[in-house]
């Protein structure tokens, strides 16, 4: 049976609208969580018929204009929106084979130049594929590999290292799922998927909820064993070279302990290769 994204997000998202935020009435006991559908065909303007067989994956060509009234009763922000386009065919879904992922040279030129910044590049399949000194003193101790999704969902230590380990996973598989959706079909995107979902009951949870967020400048706490508790704020750029390739970088806000034990940190990765 071929795969039915659209129907599954459908789904999953329906699930996650109350009646009250769809600004429908609500009577006696509901046996469903979230919106049926019908509710969702009648906030649509589409039939109910229609609106059943895309769920079902009968009906696997809706219209643009479908669509946007679906994501409009389904309260979806502009990642949801584009990703529920791209699992409807109608969005920029990429491919790509098996070759392996590169780092251009100048941007690993440059993130060395950085020596007060974290900075990383993550792959298409959140491989971390590059990071300058800083980036490794700071995630110095994650032990499964150089995957992102798996260091946050299967390293012992990872609970520790996030304070807000929760906001962290759920951010993480929310991400991820934007990957899955863009880059259709890709092998080592399809491999940390099935290792995720088959290790992890926590991934396989947040993963059933069809959440599709990218990264936005946030801020993050992290717990190192030599420098404590630090908050950083994150940026997230594309690197245009090489679609898929994200670079991260982190700072400190001036004046603050972060700030300080970023500064002590480079000095004990210095320390470290010293001869």
């Amino acid at each position: 049976m071929p795969e039915n994204l659209l129907g599954d997000y459908l789904r999953a998202r329906r699930a996650q609208v109350s009646p009250a935020v769809a600004g429908l009435p609500t009577f006696g006991t509901r046996r469903v969580p979230g919106l049926r559908r019908e509710e969702v065909a009648t906030v649509a303007g589409v039939s109910v018929d229609y609106y059943v067989r895309l769920e079902q994956g009968r009906e696997r060509h809706p219209s643009a204009q479908v669509l946007d009234a679906l994501a409009d009763a389904l309260r979806l922000d502009t990642d949801a929106r584009q990703h529920l386009f791209r699992v409807a065919g109608l969005g920029p879904s990429l491919s790509r084979g098996a070759a392996p992922e590169r780092v251009d040279p100048e941007l690993l030129r440059l993130m060395d130049m950085w020596t007060d910044n974290p900075a990383i590049v993550l792959g298409r399949a959140y491989d971390v594929l590059a990071a300058n000194r800083l980036a490794y003193a700071l995630f110095e101790g994650f032990v499964q590999g150089p995957n992102l999704l798996a260091k946050v969902f299967l390293d012992p230590g990872a609970r520790t290292f996030y304070p807000d380990w929760d906001r962290v996973a759920a951010s993480t598989v929310a991400g991820f799922r934007v990957l899955h959706g863009t880059w259709r079909g890709d092998p080592r995107i399809a491999e940390v998927l099935a290792s995720a979902r088959a290790r992890s009951p926590e991934f396989e949870e947040l993963w059933a909820r069809h959440d599709a967020r990218g990264k936005r400048l946030e801020s993050k706490r992290f717990r190192h064993p030599d420098v404590g508790e630090l908050t950083l704020r994150m940026n997230a750029f594309d690197v245009k070279s090489a679609p898929g390739q994200e670079l991260i970088v982190y700072h400190a806000e001036p004046g603050t302990r972060a700030a300080e034990a970023l500064v002590l940190l480079g000095t004990l990765a210095v320390t470290a290769v010293s001869p």
